[in-house]
This record gives C-alpha cells, sequence and structure tokens, in this order.
C-alpha cells in the first residue's frame, strides 16, 4: 500500500494534490482534472476544489503534471508589441478559450524584433502545446520550420501550409475608400507600417485596387513604427499634405498623426480627413474621435486558441487551411468632406465641420 501525504505533514512542507483531495473529500484524480480538465468535473465540486487549495495555499503546476503525461497544458502566445492596444485584445480572447479547455496562456512580446520572436520561441517550444503567433514578423520558412515542430497558427498573415486566421483587410479598405470618395476626396495617402508587415502589404494593395476602381489616387509614404510616435513621424515629413485624406496603417499611427498635424496648426478633418485600422479602445477617445475600421481582435484571439486546441487534440489534422474574419467602418468625427467639394456628392450637401 502506498502512503499518501497528509495535511499535517509538517508547516514547512508545500501541500500537494492529496493534501487538497483529503480537505476537499474528494478523490485526487478528482483534483487532477479539477486543474487541468476543468470542463469533466462537475462547476460546484471544481470550484470547492479551488477555494481548498487556495485556502491550503496549493498550485498547480503544468510543468510537473506534464512530466508522466507529455502534457503541460500551455499554450505560447506571442504578440509583436504588449504596447499595441490590439494585441491585448487578442490575448483577452485567446486567455479566455485558453481556460474554457483548461489550458494556460504563455505570452511573448517580441517587441516588433523578428530576432526577439525567434529566439523567445526556441526557448519556449519545450513547455508548451502549440502556439498562437500574432502579427509575427519572422520570415516564411522560419515560421513554417517552427510549425513542423508544434501546432501553430498565424494571425494577420497567411503562410502556406500553416493554419492562419486574418482580418478581411481588403473588404476595410475598400468600405474606407468609398466612405472617402462619397465625401469628395479624389485623393489618398497611405501611411505604411513596418517593412516585415504581411498586413501593411494587403492593406496597400487593396487600398490601390479600391483607388482605380472609384478613380481616386493614391500613394504610400512610409514604412512608419505602428505606433503613436509613427505616426508623429509621419506627420513631420508630410508637412502640410498634397492629399485630402490619410488611411493610416492602424489606430496609433493614426492618433499620433493627427497629433503631429494638430501641433503644426493643421485642422482635422477640415484640412485633412485621417482614418485608422483596428479600433482599439482609445480611438474614440481622442479629439476628433477617429474613423477607422474595426478588426475583431478579442473574437480572433478565442478562434485562433479553439482552431490550434483543434489541431493538438488530432493527429491527423492538415495544417494550411485560412479563415478570414469580417471588418467593418466606424465612422467618427475625424473624416469630413473634402473642402471645395463639388455639390453633386450627395455625403457632402452639409459643410464639414
Amino acid at each position: 500500500m502506498t502512503d499518501r501525504p497528509s495535511p499535517q505533514g509538517g508547516a514547512s512542507r508545500s501541500p500537494t494534490i492529496y493534501d487538497v483531495a483529503a480537505a476537499a473529500g474528494v478523490a485526487p484524480s478528482t483534483v487532477s482534472r479539477a486543474f487541468s480538465r476543468p470542463g469533466r468535473v462537475n462547476a460546484a465540486t471544481a470550484e470547492r476544489i479551488r477555494q481548498v487549495a487556495a485556502e491550503l495555499g496549493y498550485h498547480a503546476n503544468p510543468l510537473a503534471r506534464a512530466l508522466p503525461t507529455g502534457r503541460t497544458t500551455l499554450i505560447a502566445c506571442v504578440i509583436a508589441d504588449i504596447a499595441n492596444p490590439v494585441f491585448a485584445e487578442i490575448v483577452i480572447g485567446a486567455q479566455k478559450a485558453a481556460r474554457e479547455a483548461g489550458y494556460l496562456i504563455l505570452l511573448v512580446d517580441a517587441q516588433e524584433s523578428d530576432q526577439l520572436e525567434r529566439e523567445s520561441l526556441e526557448r519556449t517550444l519545450p513547455a508548451v502545446e502549440g502556439i498562437v503567433l500574432a502579427s509575427s514578423r519572422m520570415s516564411d520558412s522560419a515560421i513554417r520550420m517552427i510549425a513542423k515542430q508544434r501546432p501553430l497558427i498565424v494571425l494577420n498573415r497567411v503562410v502556406s501550409d500553416v493554419t492562419s486566421l486574418v482580418n478581411d483587410d481588403m473588404d476595410g479598405m475598400r468600405q474606407a475608400v468609398q466612405h472617402l470618395s462619397e465625401l469628395g476626396h479624389r485623393t489618398i495617402t497611405y501611411l505604411s507600417g513596418p517593412e516585415a508587415s504581411w498586413a501593411s502589404g494587403v492593406r496597400w494593395r487593396a487600398l490601390h485596387e479600391a483607388a482605380s476602381e472609384l478613380g481616386v489616387r493614391v500613394h504610400r509614404t512610409g514604412a512608419y513604427p505602428p505606433t503613436v510616435a509613427g505616426g508623429l513621424q509621419a506627420a513631420a515629413e508630410l508637412g502640410r499634405p498634397k492629399s485630402s485624406a490619410v488611411i493610416a496603417y492602424n489606430d496609433q499611427m493614426a492618433i499620433g498623426l493627427m497629433r503631429g498635424l494638430q501641433a503644426a496648426g493643421i485642422q482635422v478633418p477640415r484640412e485633412l480627413s485621417v482614418v485608422g485600422f483596428d479600433n482599439i479602445s482609445g480611438s474614440e477617445l481622442v479629439t476628433p474621435e477617429l474613423t477607422t475600421i474595426a478588426a475583431p481582435a478579442r473574437i480572433q484571439g478565442h478562434t485562433a486558441v479553439r482552431t490550434l486546441l483543434a489541431e493538438v487534440g488530432d493527429s491527423q489534422a492538415h495544417p494550411g487551411k485560412s479563415a478570414i474574419l469580417p471588418t467593418r467602418l466606424v465612422v467618427r468625427q475625424s473624416t469630413a468632406c473634402r473642402r471645395r467639394t463639388p455639390p453633386a456628392a450627395r455625403a457632402c450637401e452639409t459643410p464639414a465641420p
């Protein structure tokens, strides 16, 4: 008969799963499932086990649990920049899906560096069962190499032979160009994001195609860092813009651009309309409130983890499929009719603010 540790085993000893089981009046296997697979334990029982564990000071160790099973219930979520609010939304969605499945998220901030991203992943791989890569800056070949070692899903980018989840940037850009065209704008400038950004390239191509269909001239400037500072840099380099409207790679750049333009005495939207991308939490708090293309970041994070776990649990899964999430234009106060707009433009029958 195997001896089981008891709660009275000594003040200096850390509590074990057997201590929790004894105090909660359940089997040790039930305690294990309550932490590793909570969906398989009665909700009331699982809550009692968590309360007892908290009272005893017991903390489940996923790495220790992995020793006999080879399963850690850890998922790596790699983001490009923790300071960007859009990634916070992705992580919130990812954590919710992971928690529902009894997994934990290991967060990695790559700081917009492909080298740091790769080095972090190499150290993380042995401890996780799958990886969510959000807006990766690594090369396609590097991503495919990692995908051969662990189930992996890429967000905001398409890589052949790797499962991906992207927003409908094409349609979002079309909506933005249509909106600006209806306001009488005939020239649009695109502020590019990082050179290594797949999404920035897609958004530029979509803008170019939509503008061609609507008879709008477009040109691109940048690349700029996808931050408020990047937008300020763009404002300084643009000077007094020749275009009547600007679409920025993301909201942070758009907000920085507006701040820089306003500091230079250029009125938004009276002299220049500005559109962002992402609809981050602060986009409606700036003055003027930012017109932007809303991307479902939280849904994207949640869907990514659920898709990843399906591959983790299916040894016969065939990665490489892509899914697209819808985007929508949110019209606020940073866009208005182009000055001296011809009366024929129906959307501009009222004067610009």
